[in-house]
């Protein structure tokens, strides 16, 4: 790693997962973390919601943590289908990713709505995964830097600190698709968002910066050697220990 900050693998499992087999995966990721003398970083698994109470509870006491992938901003109401941050806080998780390109896109949220459900987090005890990226077209029209500002500065909760927040950079462009930005492209983003950090919080420089977007075993190792680049966001790979622990290992 680049940087003296604990790194920080996440596993985004997205709308994957049933009771059994996911946690034959977990207890298999539990136990290579378990080997370890120490482990030199944090890994933390977000599946669907319908899993994290079993999940967290198989996880207690192991190296990886459970997080939530979406909450709703208010405690609780007449919000049918939806999860607050109290209630994933009660089913044992740690974490919450806000702001994923695909809640953006997929149901049209806002910067100011992913605001409003990272400082839920915040107050429920949680640490909020705030997700930043450019679409294809913003970053081809040469927008890339002035989108991730925006959302940045946007989306951030009030009362983040270094120790509640992390932020995720993930090109929508990247996510699923197989492609990644170049190294050089990764560092100039990730250096853009801690310059912007600096303007908006005391503690900026502690906070973690994540890079997602098509991370596998093979790219890792040289996307985690990246300035400013303190951990990963994994979706595909992460659903599989096997493919997920190499990651892991990247940052050992």
């Amino acid at each position: 790693m680049s940087s003296s900050l604990r790194p920080l693998i996440a596993g985004n499992w997205k709308m994957n997962g049933l009771k059994r087999e996911s946690a034959e995966e977990l207890k298999s990721l539990i136990h290579k973390a378990s080997e370890q003398n120490s482990v030199g970083c944090d890994i933390l698994i977000c599946p669907p919601a319908t899993l994290v109470a079993s999940m967290a509870e198989l996880a207690n006491g192991s190296p990886v943590s459970i997080g939530g992938q979406d909450c709703h901003a208010n405690e609780k109401g007449a919000h049918t289908g939806d999860t607050s941050a109290q209630m994933l806080k009660d089913a044992g998780a740690d974490y919450v990713l806000v702001g994923h390109s695909e809640r953006r896109t997929d149901h049209d949220e806002s910067n100011e709505k992913v605001k409003a459900k990272a400082e839920a987090a915040l107050k429920a005890g949680l640490i909020a995964v705030v997700c930043v990226g450019e679409t294809l077209q913003e970053r081809e029209s040469g927008q890339t830097l002035s989108v991730i500002s925006d959302q940045v500065s946007r989306s951030l909760p009030a009362g983040g600190t270094a120790e509640n927040l992390v932020i995720a950079y993930e090109p929508v462009w990247a996510i699923g698709t197989g492609k990644t930005p170049t190294v050089e492209d990764v560092a100039d983003v990730h250096a853009h968002i801690r310059n912007d950090l600096q303007a908006l919080l005391k503690d900026a420089d502690g906070v973690r910066l994540l890079y997602g977007g098509s991370v596998k075993g093979s790219n890792a190792a040289e996307l985690m050697n990246v300035a400013h680049v303190n951990g990963a966001l994994v979706g595909g790979a992460s659903l599989k220990a096997e493919d997920f622990w190499p990651i892991v290992e990247t940052v050992l």
